[in-house]
């Protein structure tokens, strides 16, 4: 079956512009009305583009929630998309890849088919399968070759399944498969490094399955809790365009909302909460090259 056309897509444009630019772009995991409109507001300050992303949890909590992101990625005056990370349930991904935005295109621009929980053969035989069916509808889809270790809030804990770093034959594999974002395991895990000093990265794996990878697929970054700038800026050097982030940007709004939960006003609390993810979001705007490049 040919593949669909995916050139349009508006995040297959956003990170093929990043790898021609060299840039990163911010893609920050959002469990709530907060995150999306502070970092909409980061974004339209910055002139940066952005991506919101959405675990299954959020179908699971509303389906009204992706709505509002669907909307208010169209409403923003920057390039702004929603992805659906870590779908590790193939009837998650056909739910979501019907669901449309008010203007008729899918509310989901790309989805992640993490299929990584299942052995090598089955994983590779059940992305190619929801890649398919994804860009038939017109959806940029990522996968994850190897397997990142650990959880976060949201995603399934692969913890019990041994992490294993993505090989060049994967890559090949699963560039095969159709996808168009790879994101590779290369010594990054996801959740708490629990201090810099345990971030322990391959950046020469990484380099490789960027070469190999180049002009096929954008690659991708998971795992960036606790990653200094320096970090950061050699992930990019050796290719990636989307930088997946959550503590990065939400740890002053959950200290903020620990501490002043019940202390001050709501509307104080939701203002002020929403004001600092902003700002950790610009910082890293500013920080990964994007800033400007709306």
């Amino acid at each position: 079956m040919p593949h669909a056309d995916l050139s349009q897509n508006r995040a297959v444009k956003m990170l093929n512009a990043a790898a021609e630019g060299k840039y990163g772009v911010l893609g920050v995991v959002s469990y709530n009305m907060e995150t999306v409109i502070a970092c909409i507001r980061a974004a339209e300050a910055k002139k940066a583009p952005l991506q919101i992303l959405l675990f299954p949890w959020a179908l699971k909590y509303s389906p009204l929630f992706v709505d509002f992101c669907a909307h208010a990625a169209r409403k923003a005056k920057v390039p702004v998309t929603v992805h659906m990370d870590h779908a590790q349930d193939p009837e998650v991904i056909k739910q979501a890849s019907q669901i449309l935005a008010e203007d008729g295109t899918p509310a989901f621009d790309s989805i992640m088919v993490d299929m990584s929980h299942y052995e090598k053969e089955e994983n590779l035989a059940k992305t190619k399968e929801l890649v398919e069916l994804c860009r038939s509808r017109g959806i940029a889809t990522e996968a994850e070759p190897g397997r990142i270790e650990g959880g976060e809030d949201g995603v399934k804990d692969t913890a019990e399944l041994e992490g294993m770093m993505t090989t060049p034959e994967e890559v090949d594999d699963f560039i095969a498969t159709g996808i168009d974002f790879l994101a590779p395991a290369f010594g990054n895990v996801h959740g708490d490094y629990h201090g810099v000093e345990n971030i322990h990265l391959d950046y020469e794996r990484l380099a490789s399955i960027h070469e190999r990878s180049k002009g096929k697929v954008q690659v991708v970054l998971h795992g960036t809790n606790e990653f200094p700038p320096d970090i950061m800026a050699k992930c990019i050097e050796r290719g990636v365009t989307r930088i997946n982030v959550n503590k990065l940007v939400l740890s002053d709004y959950n200290d903020y909302v620990a501490e002043k939960t019940g202390k001050v006003p709501l509307t104080q609390l939701l203002e002020e909460g929403t004001a600092k993810i902003q700002k950790m979001a610009e910082d890293w705007m500013d920080s990964i090259g994007c800033s400007g490049k709306a």
